[in-house]
């Protein structure tokens, strides 16, 4: 797929730009959704089956995600490519002018207020962790769970807290 022109905004703008693309990047790599059917059920915005399913072809024609092999009756699992991965440093400046310039609810953006206290040391760490379950890179060492598990733990004990907090504040 050539783009329009040589400019690099453009190129990343002609795979990324629509709305739906980020939106199945974000669930494959934060919800760890790799099959057509946990991806529209797992949409929280409601995504179409057709738009879907376009939206999946382009990625995989722009070597974003690649489509693995399935034999009949069996789901095909995408996985990110380099390429792939290489989005969440965009996903994540995103969701930071998301935080500061949109509005949203609470429940939706603490996983991105997470991850911007963690800071980008975070988001490399993320990425070596999306290279060791989708290009089967060797693990790097790190003590206790990978950085997926520890941002899921922290944004369900957030979640948890707030559930418990009254309204109005601590009492």
């Amino acid at each position: 797929m050539e783009p329009r022109s040589g400019c690099p905004i453009n190129a990343a703008v002609e795979v990324l730009g629509d709305r739906w693309a980020l939106l199945v990047l974000r669930d494959v790599i934060f919800g760890d959704r790799r099959h057509f059917r946990a991806l529209l059920t797992g949409s929280i915005e409601g995504i179409a089956s057709n738009i879907l399913a376009d939206r999946l072809v382009r990625l995989v024609e722009a070597g974003i995600l690649t489509r693995g092999t399935a034999a009949r009756g069996q789901r095909a699992r995408y996985s990110l490519t380099e390429a792939g991965i290489q989005t969440l440093p965009v996903l994540y400046a995103l969701g930071n002018w998301g935080l500061d310039w949109r509005p949203g609810t609470e429940e939706l953006q603490i996983r991105q207020r997470i991850m911007r206290e963690a800071g980008p040391a975070f988001i490399e760490e993320l990425m070596d962790e999306l290279r060791v379950r989708h290009l089967d890179a060797p693990p790097k060492l790190h003590d206790g769970p990978d950085p997926l598990e520890r941002l899921n733990a922290a944004c369900a004990a957030e979640q948890e807290r707030r559930r418990l907090t009254p309204p109005d504040g601590p009492a």
